[in-house]
């Protein structure tokens, strides 16, 4: 597990580092745009987790993350709006996509309390690694006060989740 856990930290940081080894930081539309496709991979993993998982615990937390992030990617979407700005694709995005596509087909290779466990083990480490990103990389590089908000708001909610995460991944042991 701490290998999983270590790699979906290292892999978020490398993703997001490069903008930042070049002097240039994520735009808020750039910035608008990971964090919604953060929060659409743990909503399709989770939807996932609710057809597979066995555990009852595991089926509640999986049906709390795509309550809590459906929420928070309901009012991304509404600040975007608000705001006229257009949510920009970019490599960040789209590797934690296709990353997210592999994780997904992995999981599904599994079941029954094998499934429990690699689900609830993945979503600690994805929450470690978003929330980490959130902290050092993409709420201090955001310009716009209420995308700031938003992603501190996220993040504390997220860190609740990791933490919920890390609770029902002790009970599966």
């Amino acid at each position: 597990m701490f290998i999983r856990c270590s790699a979906a930290i290292a892999t978020i940081a490398l993703l997001i580092s490069p903008a930042l080894a070049q002097g240039a930081k994520p735009t808020d539309p750039q910035i608008a745009h990971i964090a919604y496709t953060a929060g659409a991979i743990d909503i399709n993993a989770a939807k996932q987790a609710m057809k597979k998982a066995n555990n009852k615990d595991v089926k509640a937390f999986a049906q709390d993350m795509v309550r809590d992030h459906e929420a928070v990617n309901k009012q991304a979407l509404a600040l975007v709006k608000k705001l006229n700005v257009t949510p920009e694709d970019n490599d960040t995005s789209r590797t934690l996509s296709k990353q997210a596509s592999d994780k997904l087909a992995e999981l599904d290779k599994l079941s029954g309390a094998a499934f429990d466990k690699a689900y609830v083990e993945n979503e600690v480490a994805y929450h470690k690694a978003v929330n980490g990103a959130l902290e050092t990389q993409l709420i201090p590089s955001a310009n716009n006060a209420e995308l700031k908000g938003l992603l501190q708001t996220g993040l504390k909610i997220f860190q609740g989740h990791q933490q919920h995460a890390e609770h029902v991944a002790a009970e599966l042991k």
